[in-house]
């Protein structure tokens, strides 16, 4: 009726008002103001809200299983050879570039009714989930090992002079032993990124992939780019 649509709106957890017909009282006290008159429009705010929340999960989720290996192979590697495989000037090409554009990567993911059935998040909920604390658990681990496969284990495997000796000479050229390290990293980041797009247990990480073009132009332009790099090495 006008005159009490202000407290009660106030007491309410999220309070509506109408931005046509509303009155002045009634939007004052409201959280949101629906512009059109259309109640269809809470869906939309609703099915929006969550995709930017799972925008913000998905980016940290990938953000911290990279500065996990990244730091764990800095501090291990600082331990046992004395040096670090992966470089300062290479750690800050992976924050300055892949994770910039990997940010913009999941946040322009667009929203799907898939959303919609979800039970609401409460309000004390964490925003690394135990599903998330697990896919990074597990992403960190394995490219972990890998990498320290290769460390102990590519010189014989892969044909290539072991870099570890080389730790002690400041004026040795980079070693292709730890830019083999190097790259290899970079791949499994670059295809963790692919698995940071579902944080919610689904089993099909690829599917709606391609109707996300710049998430499809930028993973592009990563590989491609690393390709090249590896070809000017080379």
């Amino acid at each position: 009726d006008g005159s009490n649509d202000g407290p009660a709106l106030q007491n309410d957890d999220v309070g509506f008002a109408m931005g046509i017909s509303g009155t002045d009282v009634a939007k004052e006290a409201s959280d949101i103001i629906l512009t059109d008159d259309n109640f269809t429009s809470i869906v939309k705010a609703v099915m929006w809200g969550r995709n930017v929340y799972d925008s913000i999960a998905k980016f940290l989720q990938f953000q911290l299983t990279v500065n996990v290996v990244a730091v764990l192979v800095a501090f291990f590697g600082a331990c046992i050879i004395n040096d670090s495989p992966l470089k300062a000037i290479q750690m800050l090409w992976v924050n300055l570039i892949m994770d910039t554009l990997a940010s913009l990567a999941l946040a322009t993911e667009l929203p799907t009714d898939e959303l919609l059935l979800r039970k609401p998040y409460g309000r004390t909920k964490p925003l690394i989930s135990r599903t998330m604390a697990k896919n990074i658990f597990l992403h960190a681990a394995y490219q972990l090992t890998v990498i320290a496969v290769l460390l102990f284990k590519g010189p014989d495997l892969l044909g290539v002079d072991d870099g570890i000796a080389d730790v002690d000479n400041a004026h040795a050229p980079p070693s292709a032993h730890f830019t083999m390290i190097f790259n290899t990293f970079v791949m499994m980041t670059l295809f963790n990124e692919i698995n940071a797009r579902k944080i919610h247990n689904q089993q099909n990480i690829t599917d709606g992939i391609f109707s996300n073009p710049i998430f499809i132009g930028i993973w592009f332009g990563h590989l491609l780019g690393r390709l090249y790099s590896l070809i000017w090495e080379v």
